[in-house]
């Protein structure tokens, strides 16, 4: 496996001048380096998206995930990580679907967009560079909002200004170790947002090979309805998801769980899942990645039970979820949406590296983004349309008849008389399944101060309470170097 060791928070896109060699690189040793040309700064920019997989790490620590009872849980890297995310330790690993090699993937990113910046200020013709200059705002916008959910309390009106946040990097780096303050989550959220807004309406489809590799105005938009959800922003999501979407065209643009997913089988749905041709998926990120053998193969992971609870039956309507599971490794059922792939080292070796194809927005999410934020401002019916649409695509067979929600149905099954509060559950349940194994559950546990629970085969308990401090994942060890505080966990 790889691993990264880092000095400092962050890897520079740039060289390291020393004084002694100012003469011998007074000379460009190859032109080709130099970014004087919207072509090299794309080409630059194809780097701005974190290498690395934050899936196995917060969905270990979610409550999709429990003991399976076997399988080595500390003697390789990639299974100590996997001990360490269940019982919410700090990782003891650096190697890859580890935290800390997601921190350092996601400042590399960071790195690569302020340099492209950096080109572009510099450069005659700044007008020539739009497109470029949007997506480097938007991308290195998406690597600290990744970091600063990950590594930081999560936004809270109420304390977020004093809540420690992590560095925001605005420039190339220059010095070897250089110092920074993590500032606050709310001045971290104030530039997102900054960077957020002034890249989204230079986004250009046209200037990318392939728009789902890229930040592409469908996904620019999921990101900024993502945002303002977390920020509890909900007109704004609103504004966003619908502009991530045209014409609200879910139907369309949702996977056919229960159409062309039925038809082709388990061992073809996972290669399908992840690639761009997928209508469903916005945008994709290639992570060097493990994640397919520590989901089959180990000790915590989906269990049976976990299984059962989400993915057999529809709990409001009683309809028959559309999701196959397969199971690689006894008793480790699984969702076939991970196509773990090898790059060899060089073109003659026989051994490789793993990657992970991850879809970093899906309509799936813009879809329950818009339902919530339709929830929370009093559109109800819309809001249930929105998911009467996502389970005609999610429920074998499918009858409206039968299948759709009501509000009689939302009140009944939750035992209360607040649609708003029963719809917000629904959602919560539907997100639930549809992004087993794709982490995005432990962002709800956070936005919504959700308790887990992990209970070990032998009955020993580990619970992470509604402010627990191992709520927030440790910053690396090395980033002290920088004058960057590790988190109180």
């Amino acid at each position: 496996m790889k691993k990264i060791i880092r000095n400092t928070i962050f890897i520079m896109a740039g060289g390291i001048l020393f004084p002694s060699c100012d003469k011998y690189l007074a000379k460009e040793p190859d032109n080709r380096a130099t970014l004087n040309t919207p072509e090299k700064v794309s080409l630059l920019l194809a780097t701005a998206y974190p290498g690395a997989n934050y899936v196995p790490f917060t969905e270990t620590s979610t409550d999709n995930v429990g003991d399976i009872g076997f399988g080595d849980a500390g003697g390789a890297d990639l299974n100590t990580a996997n001990a360490d995310a269940f019982f919410f330790r700090d990782t003891r690993s650096i190697n890859e679907d580890t935290p800390e090699f997601y921190w350092f993937a996601c400042y590399h990113a960071i790195a690569a967009c302020n340099e492209a910046l950096d080109a572009i200020s510099k450069a005659f013709d700044q007008n020539a560079y739009t497109a470029q200059r949007g997506e480097a705002l938007v991308a290195r916008a998406y690597a600290h909002f990744m970091l600063v959910n990950i590594f930081a309390k999560f936004y809270d009106p109420a304390t977020a200004s004093s809540d420690p946040g992590i560095p925001y990097v605005t420039e190339p780096e220059k010095n070897f170790i250089k110092q920074y303050s993590r500032g606050t989550v709310a001045s971290v959220y104030d530039m997102i947002e900054k960077d957020l807004l002034a890249g989204l309406p230079y986004i250009d489809d046209k200037s990318y090979k392939v728009p789902k590799y890229h930040f592409n105005k469908a996904a620019a938009n999921a990101f900024a309805s993502r945002f303002y959800l977390y920020k509890k922003d909900y007109n704004k999501v609103i504004q966003y998801a619908t502009q991530a979407i045209p014409n609200n065209d879910f139907l369309n643009n949702l996977r056919p769980w229960n159409t062309e997913y039925v038809s082709i089988g388990l061992n073809d749905i996972a290669p399908r899942y992840a690639k761009a041709t997928e209508n469903a998926n916005l945008l994709l990120a290639e992570t060097g990645s493990y994640w397919f053998r520590t989901n089959i193969a180990a000790r915590y992971a989906m269990t049976p039970a976990v299984s059962n609870l989400l993915l057999r039956t529809e709990p409001i309507t009683g309809g028959d979820w559309a999701f196959p599971t397969g199971s690689y490794v006894d008793n480790h059922p699984v969702v076939p949406k991970i196509n773990e792939y090898f790059v060899r080292v060089s073109v003659n070796a026989d051994i490789g590296n793993g990657y992970v194809m991850v879809p970093l927005f899906t309509t799936e999410e813009v879809l329950f983004n818009l339902a919530e934020a339709y929830t929370y401002t009093n559109q109800l019916n819309s809001a249930i349309n929105l998911l009467n649409t996502y389970l005609s695509t999610r429920i074998l067979p499918y009858d409206p008849s039968s299948n759709n929600l009501t509000v009689s149905k939302i009140n009944s099954y939750w035992g209360t008389s607040n649609t708003q509060l029963g719809l917000i559950n629904t959602i919560l349940v539907y997100r639930r399944t549809e992004f087993i194994h794709e982490g995005m559950r432990w962002f709800d546990i956070l936005r919504y101060k959700i308790p887990v629970v992990h209970q070990t085969i032998g009955g020993q308990i580990f619970t992470l309470t509604a402010n627990d401090p191992r709520r927030l994942f440790q910053i690396p060890a090395t980033a002290k170097q920088s004058g960057i505080d590790q988190n109180p966990r």
